[in-house]
């Protein structure tokens, strides 16, 4: 080979090295890095998005729920109604709302659910011992008791849970469970008493359906579980709650004996529908959908403090201190046992 034949091949291998050292992968591993970093950082603001819109609206349904039981409260206070009135007209109109978003929205899992024989069975026992226990006892209690301690003592639902969970897994509670279940025995214990306990600060009949509407509350948790990942929340009780209202309608017949209200009555009662129920259980399970049940379950506490609030700024109800210190210990239950 001659000197220009290997001064060629030099040459042309020079090229080669140069060319390998920036060769189009390179720039294209470059590019895919900037694509996938670009990727992820969308990612985590749409993440960041989904959390904050999660957090705003399962705090503005635990705030609607506690405006749920002032409006009640309001109605009983000032009107001339029966508990199993209001419920009525509540479950009736509330779950006609809900069954309109079904059927525009979700009618082929609504159809499959009138499908299924077994499932609908198990629809009945939510809707008579979770909806309509849980709704009816809490409107009772409230109108036995004030909505903030009604609101408060449903929280004890947690409770129930706790230890039906400890049942059916076969484990021993944990600590903090443990310590949970003290907070609430003593939260109640300064609500029923005030301290004393050889008095009743609250009627012994308003005790007794605040502890039924806590069981109420723990079926609506416990019975739909094996229903709801299939259906969804807002078919299953959306459902339960419409055909409550209807089966109590039938013997209420709440369009007979509609009381005189004025305009604060209508508003009263608009914002227990509308507000209270519809709005609020949307905007709760919105955020249980975007941050998950624990945490909604912990920022949902502001229900009872919404319902206590309002309670004493609308209604002029006053909270003894025993109340706020037993409300505070449930409230810490909550945080100790979800």
């Amino acid at each position: 080979m001659t000197e220009e034949q290997l001064e060629s091949c030099e040459n042309e291998r020079e090229r080669m090295g140069l060319a390998s050292s920036i060769r189009p992968g390179a720039d294209a591993d470059a590019a895919s890095r900037a694509r996938r970093r670009t990727v992820r950082e969308r990612l985590n603001d749409r993440e960041a998005r989904r959390l904050i819109v999660g957090v705003v609206a399962t705090l503005l349904g635990g705030i609607f729920w506690g405006f749920s039981g002032t409006s009640a409260s309001y109605l009983f206070a000032h009107y001339q109604i029966d508990t199993i009135w209001l419920l009525s007209v509540r479950q009736l109109l509330a779950g006609a709302m809900f069954m309109v978003v079904i059927v525009l929205f979700d009618r082929a899992r609504f159809i499959q659910l009138l499908k299924n024989p077994r499932h609908l069975t198990t629809m009945a026992v939510f809707t008579a011992f979770g909806v309509f226990g849980n709704s009816f006892s809490y409107l009772l209690a409230i109108r036995l008791t004030n909505a903030g301690t009604a609101t408060v003592m449903q929280c004890l639902q947690l409770v129930i849970i706790m230890v039906y969970t400890c049942i059916v897994t076969h484990r021993l509670p944990r600590r903090r469970e443990l310590a949970g279940v003290v907070l609430a025995f003593a939260g109640a214990f300064l609500i029923a008493t005030g301290g004393d306990p050889t008095t009743l600060v609250i009627p012994p009949a308003g005790l007794a359906v605040g502890l039924i509407s806590a069981i109420g509350a723990a079926c609506m948790s416990i019975v739909p579980t094996k229903i709801l990942p299939i259906y969804g929340s807002s078919i299953v009780t959306g459902s339960a709650m419409f055909a409550s209202g209807v089966v109590i309608s039938v013997f209420v017949r709440p369009w007979e004996s509609v009381p005189a209200f004025d305009a604060s009555g209508w508003i009263a009662l608009a914002i227990l529908i509308v507000v209270g129920s519809f709005l609020a259980y949307n905007l709760y399970m919105q955020g249980v959908k975007d941050i998950g049940s624990v945490r909604a379950s912990l920022i949902g506490t502001v229900e009872p403090v919404s319902a206590t609030v309002t309670s004493a700024l609308v209604l002029g109800t006053v909270f003894a201190p025993t109340d706020l210190i037993g409300f505070a210990l449930i409230i810490a239950m909550v945080f100790l046992t979800v």
